[in-house]
């Protein structure tokens, strides 16, 4: 099995959603964070002094999936998500080593 965790824009979280629905993935941890990266943020005037916001809204996806579907989720994620512009976001992988269904007891795979 396999974590995928990306980081995007807020506005592709709806495109994200469906494109992994319809590849039948329905089960995620989606998380408002903030964050910077090469976008390095942006100025804003307000009362007439200038502030830098250095911080941007970013979503937070984490879904586990078996190790046979990692390059085609990473794939769809990474279509859904792109806009061409800097601050897109950015994906990583993760080996997890084991999953518990914490209703039914059930391990492995079969918790996911």
């Amino acid at each position: 099995m396999t974590k995928i965790e990306c980081i995007f824009r807020p506005g592709k979280l709806e495109d994200v959603k469906d494109a992994l629905g319809k590849f039948g993935i329905h089960g995620m941890t989606v998380t408002q964070v903030i964050g910077c990266g090469l976008q390095k943020g942006h100025t804003e005037v307000y009362r007439g002094a200038e502030y830098s916001i250095n911080l941007l809204p970013k979503i937070k996806l984490e879904i586990v999936v078996g190790d046979k579907d990692v390059d085609q989720v990473v794939n769809l994620i990474a279509q859904a998500a792109r806009t061409g512009e800097i601050g897109d976001g950015k994906i990583f992988i993760y080996p997890v080593i084991n999953a518990v269904r914490i209703r039914t007891g059930e391990t492995g795979e079969m918790a996911i």
